[in-house]
């Protein structure tokens, strides 16, 4: 999680909502995102789809079976939906989501009947210092 928390301090230091990712496989990270919408001018360059892609373009495939994503934010329906396309093994998450998540608030996708893939979840993982990031970044823009 400290991986995916360096991600979020660097999106927070661009302008970007804090939130970051990393793909790890084998204990290893092989592919990192932080939330780049404003920067791409892209409402779905959310950390975990950066870190997807790169995650598959990396390992030169669109399956990440036998990968974990960690995210220090709890993921929208979109990200989610792309974690159940990529076959991600294991999601680790930080802070909840209780206004956008999609895994344990909101339509919890991987609970859906139409889900085609589970990940096994764990969130709460470094919950407070993400939950900070994001209070912080907020508040400064009020």
């Amino acid at each position: 999680m400290d991986a995916a928390l360096e991600e979020a301090r660097a999106a927070a230091a661009a302008g970007e909502v804090p939130v970051g990712a990393v793909v790890v496989k084998d204990g290893a990270i092989v592919a990192r995102g932080r939330n780049r919408m404003r920067e791409r001018t892209d409402p779905t360059a959310h950390a975990e789809m950066l870190a997807i892609r790169a995650a598959c373009a990396a390992l030169g495939s669109e399956r990440l079976t036998g990968c974990d994503l960690w995210v220090t934010l709890e993921p929208c329906p979109a990200c989610a939906g792309a974690i159940a396309a990529a076959r991600l093994s294991r999601l680790y998450y930080g802070a909840s989501d209780p206004k956008s998540g999609g895994v344990a608030q909101g339509p919890r996708v991987f609970d859906h009947p139409q889900a085609h893939w589970a990940p096994e979840v764990y969130g709460g993982i470094g919950e407070t210092e993400a939950a900070a990031l994001l209070k912080d970044f907020f508040a400064s823009r009020r």
